[in-house]
């Protein structure tokens, strides 16, 4: 299948504003790039790119003072199948654990390990591990948030959203995370695009989406607490800690969002 990608966001800057922005499809999309997401600002500007610690693409632009506008529009091949499930998938003991997965064990800007270990072990201690035990997190996280776009809260943590029961899709990805992270299972968070494919339409604006992957087993597999169920079409962005590490647009100066558009769609081959 062939998946449309994208968006537009217009600011307004009352003067020059470098601005940092992790909006690209992640790297490892990009053979399955049939139409690049090329980033088109207006007015033009020098946009310079790197990849940053976590491996994703990131742009670095100053953005004039006055109205300024970010936009791509890509499509991008998937096969159409839904997010892999592997009820098998064994918990790693911590000293088996490859390096690269240690950081996502640790607490973080937005999980706060901490304060989460003692209620994560009350809960999953005694159930089972594995797949298993990241499905009860999920589950137990999916029930506990009511999900809502008034909700949102750009300072919520994951014991935040915890004790306040409230969210968006980054609440649920965070909760979900710290838990694990306190179960010892290493978990990081994920941002892109999911679109309403070959489900039911969700009611409300389109927006990017936050989810989360668990190590289990030898290898990262999805899981989003907000939705609870397999998708088809996730087109992964950025990989981090948490939010904080995938932030779509860090601004150095002051400016006002004035609009904000986000399109997924299955669209004909």
């Amino acid at each position: 299948m062939h998946i449309r990608v994208g968006f537009e966001m217009q600011y307004d800057c009352p003067q020059p504003t470098p601005m940092i922005l992790a909006l690209n499809v992640h790297y490892s999309r990009a053979a399955d790039m049939q139409y690049p997401d090329h980033l088109v600002t207006i007015p033009p500007v020098p946009v310079s790119a790197y990849r940053d610690l976590f491996g994703n693409w990131c742009s670095r632009l100053v953005a004039p003072q006055g109205v300024f506008t970010l936009r791509t529009d890509a499509v991008v091949r998937d096969n159409g199948l839904v997010d892999t499930q592997n009820w098998g998938a064994i918990q790693v003991p911590v000293e088996l654990l490859p390096e690269e997965c240690l950081v996502y064990l640790l607490g973080s800007r937005y999980c706060e390990t901490d304060q989460l270990s003692e209620l994560a072990w009350a809960h999953f201690g005694h159930g089972p591990t594995g797949w298993a035990r990241v499905q009860a997190i999920c589950d137990f996280v999916h029930n506990h948030i009511e999900f809502g776009y008034h909700h949102a809260r750009r300072t919520r943590t994951a014991w935040e959203a915890y004790r306040e029961k409230i969210g968006v899709c980054r609440d649920y990805a965070h909760l979900a995370i710290a838990l694990c992270r306190c179960m010892n299972i290493p978990a990081r968070y994920c941002t892109g695009y999911l679109g309403d494919i070959r489900i039911p339409l969700v009611p409300g604006p389109m927006d990017f989406a936050g989810w989360f992957e668990a190590y289990l087993g030898d290898r990262w597999y999805t899981f989003d607490a907000r939705n609870n169920t397999p998708r088809i079409g996730r087109v992964l962005m950025a990989r981090g800690r948490d939010a904080c590490d995938v932030a779509l647009v860090s601004s150095f100066g002051p400016n006002t969002l004035q609009r904000f558009t986000v399109w997924a769609e299955e669209v004909a081959q």
